[in-house]
């Protein structure tokens, strides 16, 4: 008879090969738990703050991710239809609109831009959306809509300052100092305001401003500046005589200087010269109403005596 012999459980190899995994994971976990030692001792915080920053870290996660779920579900926008509805029941809601700081703008251009929110209650009235709207108005510069519980939406209207007159054939346009259209004006209310006229002169405003710096004592005295030919200007004064400027950004201001000193030595504004042109460089040329038509009637004159001299020496011979 065979007898079969048992082999034992667990061999001495598999015992030593356990024993050496345990060894490297107690290492490991040794290893780990003095680095996160470390780490905390540095951190600023002790470990039960650091337990309650991880659990608010959890609870916001979990508030957004609620949050976007409600706002995917229409949730914020349906609870505030109800609050504007329970506003507008309580009387908080738009029923007069006060309009300030307005001059030379009409206000019922104001009232037509606002006149949607009447009756709105006041949470859905969007300050911004009306703001938009106000600026779209020649007139304004800047402006500022606030509520006014419970029932008035105020309107704070910045205007723009006007500059000067833009004449485009025979229209009259007032502009700011940017050269930003205001509204169409009559004669009557041009009111000694300079007369800017040449194509695309409105983008020139800021450039005519900076060349009159650079003789402010003609500036007063300056009606009309007309912008030739998109490259230089002619000066109209008060006593409509014309100065006629040479065109670059360094020439012009220049002759501009150089004629308001002749003028301040020689009283050049005022007299007998028409026209002043000083195109040419370190040149001036002077027209004098008349002088041509003198000259050419001295020319004819001289030709009338010379043929008449001629002819009696031709009877005398």
């Amino acid at each position: 008879m065979s007898q079969k012999l048992k082999r034992s459980g667990t061999s001495a190899r598999k015992v030593a090969v356990r024993q050496g995994t345990a060894r490297k994971m107690q290492a490991a976990r040794a290893t780990t738990g003095s680095v996160l030692d470390r780490v905390m001792a540095w951190l600023p915080f002790s470990e039960a703050q650091l337990h309650r920053i991880f659990l608010v870290a959890i609870l916001g996660s979990a508030g957004a991710l609620l949050w976007l779920v409600a706002v995917l579900a229409g949730v914020p926008a349906i609870a505030a239809h109800r609050v504007a509805a329970l506003a507008s029941a309580a009387g908080f809601e738009v029923r007069r609109v006060e309009v300030r700081g307005t001059h030379h703008l009409n206000e019922l251009k104001v009232y037509e831009r606002v006149l949607a929110q009447r009756d709105q209650a006041m949470p859905q009235v969007d300050l911004a959306a009306v703001r938009d709207n106000l600026l779209q108005l020649s007139w304004v510069e800047d402006a500022r809509v606030s509520r006014q519980l419970p029932d008035t939406l105020v309107i704070d209207i910045v205007e723009r300052k006007a500059h000067a007159v833009l004449r485009r054939g025979d229209q009259l346009i007032l502009i700011d100092a940017t050269g930003h259209l205001l509204e169409p004006i009559g004669p009557a209310r041009v009111r000694g305001r300079m007369i800017l006229s040449g194509d695309g002169v409105e983008e020139q405003v800021q450039a005519l401003a900076h060349l009159l710096d650079a003789a402010p004592a003609l500036r007063p005295q300056v009606a009309a500046a007309e912008w030739v030919g998109n490259r230089r200007w002619n000066l109209t004064f008060k006593t409509a005589q014309v100065l006629y400027l040479p065109e670059g950004d360094d020439a012009a201001p220049s002759a501009l200087m150089s004629f308001a000193r002749l003028d301040g030595t020689n009283r050049l504004l005022g007299g007998k010269v028409a026209a002043f042109d000083m195109r040419s460089p370190d040149r001036i040329y002077m027209r004098i109403p008349g002088r041509a038509d003198d000259a050419a009637k001295a020319a004819t004159n001289a030709a009338a005596a010379k043929a008449k001299a001629k002819a009696a020496a031709k009877e005398a011979n």
